[in-house]
């Protein structure tokens, strides 16, 4: 057997304290007691008593002013209280549920009916804490799933002399949908660039992400291993990276349209090899949000899609694209998270908003993602955020003189 449940008795009248304790005691209940409000709140501090018999009319702190500071403290707001009054005191008991009281107890007190209030506040009191339990255990099993999902981001981004490349990643919940990835390819003569956004939220969005990513990773880096070593020559990428490319985006859209059919998830994909020697970039967008190519003067470029979103079906083909990224250029990739995002009065950010921000030259890839999260943080001004948010720039480093 657990230990007797512990019953606080708020009362002035040591009769009524006396008559309650004797009763409480052949119940197999433990008594605690308090002479006013003070002492009340002091003994459920001390004490920590499962149930609270709480008089309303008590010198100093009376009993509406307990349960309104019991009922804003977080960590003893669910503490059942019952609430002590006369049985023609009717305005008081509705005052008192209407602040938070689980019960009332009419004076007299009638054993019976003292027995059973009793017995329904412990129950719901017994489920609470489960509930509580629960949900604490729930709690750290997200936060183990965020720690092990970070793991699926990259730690460092790489740097090829002359580039800069910067992400910035905010779950809108203790996991997330959205993916980026960026990692060296054909001996380090190429970058492969990733940005991703799973439809949905939460856990199953999470854990497609932990696929997806997977899956592009190993096949990039298992196709681009026998990669022959690039030139620094100008013009057209050679015709292996479409081919490797096409093969990459194929397999991830067979497999998860395949094998993971019922469950009808896809994923907004961005998926490019970068050659940082000539600024050569080929592409594949799957129904994702257009990155965009900002000059100095302005945007240059819109990537839009050239295939559906991936994963849903599996033998559709993907046109693989090639842009250029000149020095002074930058690509910048997001998820709809960002023009998605909510101010205080429902009212989303948008693609305008972007645009100002692409129309101002950044002197760095990490200052336009700054100047980016800046301009969100004051549009969302607190708000709940809505959806994830990530964001993929990367820049080409004038020349020396230019």
């Amino acid at each position: 057997m657990g230990p007797r449940p512990k019953i606080l008795i708020v009362d002035d009248e040591p009769f009524n304290v006396d008559y309650l304790e004797q009763e409480l005691e052949d119940l197999n209940y433990d008594t605690v007691s308090a002479a006013n409000g003070r002492e009340a709140l002091a003994q459920v501090a001390a004490e920590k008593p499962d149930v609270v018999l709480l008089d309303i009319m008590m010198p100093e702190l009376d009993g509406f002013q307990v349960l309104e500071r019991l009922k804003a403290d977080p960590e003893v707001r669910d503490l059942p209280v019952i609430v002590i009054s006369a049985m023609n005191d009717l305005k008081s008991v509705v005052r008192g549920i209407e602040l938070g009281a689980e019960d009332y107890l009419p004076k007299p007190f009638e054993p019976v009916l003292l027995r059973a209030r009793l017995e329904a506040s412990l129950e719901k009191k017994r489920l609470r804490d489960q509930e509580h339990l629960y949900l604490k255990g729930l709690e750290r099993e997200l936060e183990i799933g965020r720690q092990i999902q970070a793991g699926f981001l990259p730690e460092a981004l790489p740097q090829p002399p002359g580039w800069e490349i910067a992400a910035h990643f905010q779950a809108a919940r203790e996991v997330a949908g959205d993916f980026y990835d960026a990692f060296p390819l054909a001996r380090g003569e190429k970058v492969g660039l990733v940005l991703g956004d799973v439809c949905g939220k939460g856990v199953g969005a999470a854990l497609f992400m932990t696929l997806f990513r997977s899956l592009i990773r190993v096949a990039a880096m298992t196709y681009f291993a026998g990669a022959a070593p690039v030139t620094a020559t100008a013009g057209p990428p050679p015709s292996d990276d479409v081919a490797l490319l096409e093969q990459i985006i194929t397999l991830t859209n067979h497999y998860v349209a395949r094998t993971h059919q019922r469950a009808s998830m896809f994923a907004s994909l961005f998926l490019a090899v970068l050659n940082p020697a000539t600024g050569a970039l080929v592409y594949v967008n799957g129904g994702h949000e257009a990155p965009v190519i900002v000059g100095p003067a302005g945007v240059k470029a819109s990537l839009g899609p050239t295939g559906p979103v991936v994963g849903i079906f599996a033998g559709v083909k993907f046109k693989i694209q090639q842009a250029q990224l000149d020095p002074g250029d930058m690509l910048v990739g997001y998820t709809d998270g960002v023009t998605d995002a909510l101010s205080p009065d429902e009212v989303m950010f948008g693609q305008d908003n972007l645009a100002t921000l692409f129309a101002r030259p950044a002197p760095s890839a990490l200052a336009l993602l700054n100047q980016i999260e800046a301009s969100l943080r004051a549009h969302v001004a607190g708000a709940n955020q809505y959806d994830d948010i990530t964001l993929l720039v990367v820049r080409r480093v004038p020349e020396a003189g230019a």
